[in-house]
Formats: C-alpha cells, sequence, structure tokens
C-alpha cells in the first residue's frame, strides 16, 4: 500500500491535523487494512519514500499514527523506499512500450515483491500536475537516493528536483532516464514520469479520500497564491484501474472534462497525465464510458 506523506512535516495545517488536509489519514489504512486481511490477505505492507533518516514506523508515530493499534490487524510491515530500505538490491522495472521520459525505472524491492499494488492518497489539487491524486502517488515511489536532490547516497533524503527539471543536476545519472529525454519543462517531465512509471508499477487498487482534504495545491509549501483552504467533501472514491479512478475523482472535483487539453483547468499549466496514460493504454479518462457505482458524480462533485 503506497501511502501519502508528502513529506514529513507534521505540524497542523489549515487548523486541521495533516491526515485531514494533505496526508493520508491513519483511519483509511486502518480500515483498509482490516478489509485486506478480511479478504485474506496475508501480510500488508505500507511504503513510502519520506525525507527522514528516521524508520517509517517512527515516521508515521510523528504523524498520530496508532502503529499497534494497525500491527495488531495481522501481518503488518512498513518499509520507507527512499533507499534499499531492507532489500540488497534494486528492482529493475521496464516500462512496456518504452515510456515518454523513462524506459525503466530501479526501485526499492517492495514494489516488485507484492501480488497487489494499492494506491492510497487525498483528493487534492497540486500546482505542477493539477490534480494528484492515485496515479500522482506513484512519482513517490522513486527512491532519493537515486532520483533525489542527492542521489548516489543511501543515506538521501533530499527531494526530486533533478525530475522536475535536470537543470543544475546535470552530474546526476537518472536510471532508466531515455537518451533522448531532452525537455527541461516540468509541465512536462511531471506527468510524463508519473504515466511512466504507473506502467512500470501497475496500481491494481486505488483509493483516494476525499472525507476530508484541501483545495488549492498539494500542501503548505505551495504558500499563500494557492489560495489553499480545508474542504470537507465527504466522499471515498475507489476504483480497479487508476486511470478511471483518477477521472471520477477529478470530475468530482467540479472539472467538468478530466481529459482536459493543457491550458484548461485543472491543468492550466501542465499536459494531462490522465491523457498520457490513456494513450499509453493503461485506462480510459473518458467518463462515458467509465462504469460508475455508488452515489453518482453529480451528487458527490465537490
Amino acid at each position: 500500500v503506497k501511502i501519502n506523506l508528502t513529506g514529513t512535516n507534521f505540524t497542523p495545517f489549515l487548523g486541521r491535523p495533516v491526515g485531514e488536509t494533505f496526508m493520508t489519514h491513519y483511519a483509511t489504512t486502518a480500515a483498509l487494512a482490516s478489509l485486506l486481511f478480511g479478504a485474506g490477505a496475508k501480510r500488508v505492507r505500507f511504503v513510502e519514500s519520506t525525507q527522514s533518516k528516521a524508520d517509517l514506523e517512527q515516521s508515521l508515530v510523528f504523524a498520530d499514527w496508532d502503529v499497534r493499534a494497525l500491527s495488531a490487524l495481522g501481518r503488518i510491515e512498513f518499509e520507507d523506499t527512499r533507499n534499499l530500505g531492507r532489500g540488497k538490491t534494486y528492482s529493475h522495472l521496464k516500462v512496456p512500450g518504452g515510456g515518454n521520459l523513462f524506459s525503466s525505472f530501479d526501485l526499492n524491492h517492495a514494489y516488485e515483491e507484492t501480488d497487489v499494488m494499492i494506491s492510497l492518497t487525498k483528493l487534492k489539487n497540486h500546482v505542477t500536475t493539477g490534480v494528484t491524486l492515485s496515479m500522482k502517488n506513484c512519482f513517490g515511489l522513486t527512491p532519493n537516493s537515486l532520483y533525489g536532490d542527492q542521489a548516489g547516497s543511501e543515506d538521501a533524503t533530499g527531494g526530486r528536483s533533478p525530475l522536475h527539471n535536470p537543470r543544475g543536476y546535470e552530474t546526476i545519472k537518472l536510471p532508466g532516464l531515455k537518451a533522448d529525454a531532452t525537455s527541461t519543462d516540468p509541465f512536462y517531465r511531471v506527468p510524463a514520469i508519473i504515466t511512466d512509471l504507473c506502467a512500470a508499477r501497475p496500481i491494481h487498487l486505488a483509493i483516494i479520500d476525499g472525507i476530508t482534504s484541501m483545495s488549492g495545491a498539494e500542501g503548505p509549501w505551495c504558500g499563500p497564491a494557492a489560495e489553499m483552504k480545508f474542504i470537507a467533501p465527504g466522499v471515498l472514491i475507489a476504483g480497479l484501474n487508476p486511470v478511471s479512478t483518477d477521472a471520477v475523482a477529478t470530475a468530482v472535483m467540479g472539472y467538468a472534462n478530466p481529459r482536459a487539453k493543457r491550458g484548461t483547468k485543472p491543468f492550466t499549466h501542465c499536459d494531462n497525465h490522465l491523457v498520457m496514460a490513456e494513450q499509453a493504454g493503461l485506462g480510459t479518462a473518458d467518463l462515458s464510458q467509465i462504469d460508475v457505482r455508488g452515489m453518482t458524480i453529480e451528487k458527490a462533485c465537490c
């Protein structure tokens, strides 16, 4: 289960705990783990690439997770995938079809050693990609030790600036980067990398927490210009295809056309990674082709 901590700053934001605004909430992980064990799972492993050298369990304690209660549900494991973690080597995952910017990725072993890959995240906007949902959550699969500012060190905790824009990081050799991938535009690069990652490491179950969240951006670091505010849509969106699930979530956020081109909200400045994923054969973002069950999009719309 790939959770979304977006760093390790657990200071309350917008007057609310981080799990209510921009990070995965403990309650959703506990509910999910209980359901997975009830469905026959033998092991549930929570993974995230943090910007801390602490074990993931310790980071989660700082985030006010009840790790003991979670672990009591069954065989629970935690792994910080910012580096090798408990693995001896990185897993080499190829991008089917050759990819947009990357033909392969070197990732923590946990992303290969699983029968089911789940993305558990929040319902949010994103300054660079318009929306950050189940697919964008996978941008954090890339280990800081290979794809971050401090790449080359297993102690690396720096962010992933070289993925956003390689300028200034020319000495860093990003594993799997295609020789003809010369664009320095983060508003193309990040959507393209999201698509490549989701092709290399497919998501089997996408879960988006819109019970409470935030609008305007993805976190407190985005600044006042983003006009961020706390919201409580009261919805939980889940699906077996991440492209379709994210398309429905985008519509629930109030954007009528999840397949909009760059220049149209929410993809005002960026390429649409939902469309890129659709073109890569990962699923459909066409609402008319998606089997939506439960509450209608119109009733769920934020």
